[in-house]
C-alpha cells in the first residue's frame, strides 16, 4: 500500500469519529509514518484523547494512556525490576511505555524528573532499567497533552524534552457546525469509549507503516531545499523576536516531516510549500520569545511567519 493511500484510508475512516481537526489530524499521520512524537496543546475536552485513540485503533496498534500527576514516578512509566520470592529470581514488570502508541495525559503535571523518564524511549526507542536496555516495538510514538490555560501545580517542560516532540499541534475549538455536528452524532448514540461502533476499521499494521516509511525515505529533496530548511533555522538562531532559535533537530524534524508529507499527496518529491505548511508544528515547541516582543502581542506563529517571510523562496 503507497503512502498516499494509506493516508487517504485513514482520512476517510476517521470522519467516522472526529469531526473537524483535519489538519491537527494530518499532523499526527505524518508524526506516526515520521517515526517522531506529538505535543498536543488544547483545553479539556477538544477531542485529544479521542483522536489518538482514534489514530491507534486504525493503525493497530496498541493503545495505553498515563495520566500524569506530581507524584508519579518513572518506574511508573518504564517499569521496574520485581523479586520473586519462588523463584529468587528478579522479573521485569514492564511499564505502560512498553506499548504502540503512549498517551501521555497532562505530561506537564508531573516533575521533570519523571518526565525525563521519557528521554530514552523516544530518541532510542528503547528504556535501560537497572542497566539492561530493553527495546521497544517498531511502531512506537509518544503522543503528549497539556492544558494551555493551568499553570498552577505544572512544571513546564525543558527544552531537551520539548526538542524531542516532532511536532506541537494546537488543538482549537472546532467551528460552531462542526460542533453541531458532534451533537448530532452523539444524539445519535455515538460513544466516544467505543469507537469500534461507528464502523471504524482496522486499516493496516506494522509492515504497511515500514512499507510506507521505506518509500518516504526515497522522496526526493533538491539542494534548494535543503538550503531553505537550513536558513530558516539560521534566521531563527539570529531573529530580534527570539532568546532561543531552532536546533539542528528542528531542521531535521522539518525534512523528515515536508518528506512525508509529499509522499502522502502523492508526490516523489518535496516542494517549498512542504516546508512552509510544516514549519510552525515543527518550530513553535522549539523557539523561546524575548519578554518584549510576547509584550506587544507576539507569538512563537507569528515569529515563524516573520522569519519566513524574510526568506528568499526557492524557485
Amino acid at each position: 500500500m503507497l503512502t498516499r493511500d494509506i493516508y487517504a484510508a485513514i482520512e476517510q475512516e476517521r470522519r467516522k469519529v472526529i469531526v473537524g481537526q483535519d489538519e491537527a489530524f494530518a499532523l499526527m499521520v505524518i508524526a506516526l509514518l515520521s517515526g517522531g512524537h506529538v505535543l498536543l496543546e488544547g483545553v479539556p475536552g477538544t477531542a485529544k484523547t479521542l483522536m489518538a485513540r482514534t489514530l491507534a485503533y486504525m493503525v493497530n496498534a496498541e493503545f495505553k494512556r498515563v495520566q500524569f500527576t506530581p507524584d508519579l514516578l518513572p518506574s511508573d512509566i518504564i517499569g521496574t525490576n520485581v523479586f520473586d520470592l519462588a523463584t529468587s529470581t528478579f522479573n521485569l514488570r514492564k511499564g505502560p511505555i512498553f506499548t504502540g502508541l503512549l498517551l501521555g495525559d497532562e505530561i506537564n503535571r508531573a516533575p521533570a524528573k519523571t518526565q525525563s523518564a521519557l528521554l530514552e524511549a523516544m530518541q532510542e526507542r528503547q528504556v535501560t532499567i537497572d542497566g539492561v536496555s530493553h527495546p521497544l516495538p517498531a511502531v512506537f510514538m509518544v503522543l503528549a497533552t497539556q492544558n494551555p490555560i493551568e499553570f498552577e501545580g505544572t512544571y513546564p517542560l525543558p527544552e531537551a524534552q520539548l526538542d524531542r516532540f516532532l511536532f506541537k499541534i494546537v488543538i482549537d475549538y472546532p467551528p460552531t457546525e462542526a460542533e453541531m455536528q458532534v451533537l448530532r452524532n452523539y444524539n445519535s448514540g455515538f460513544d466516544a469509549q467505543n469507537v469500534s461502533a461507528t464502523g471504524l476499521r482496522r486499516l493496516l499494521g506494522e509492515p504497511a507503516i515500514a512499507q510506507a516509511r521505506t518509500e518516504i525515505k526515497g522522496v526526493q529533496v533538491d539542494e534548494a531545499i535543503l538550503g531553505y530548511i537550513t536558513a530558516l533555522a539560521t534566521e531563527s538562531r539570529r531573529s530580534p523576536d527570539l532568546v532561543l532559535g531552532g536546533s539542528p533537530r528542528a531542521s531535521i524534524s522539518l525534512l523528515l516531516a515536508a518528506k512525508a508529507w509529499a509522499a502522502m499527496q502523492n508526490r516523489g518529491y518535496v516542494v517549498p510549500d512542504d516546508v512552509k505548511f510544516l514549519a510552525r508544528p515543527v518550530y513553535r515547541h522549539r523557539i523561546i520569545l524575548k519578554p518584549e516582543a510576547e509584550i506587544e502581542g507576539l507569538t512563537a506563529d507569528t515569529a515563524v511567519q516573520r522569519i519566513l517571510g524574510r526568506l528568499e523562496v526557492p524557485r
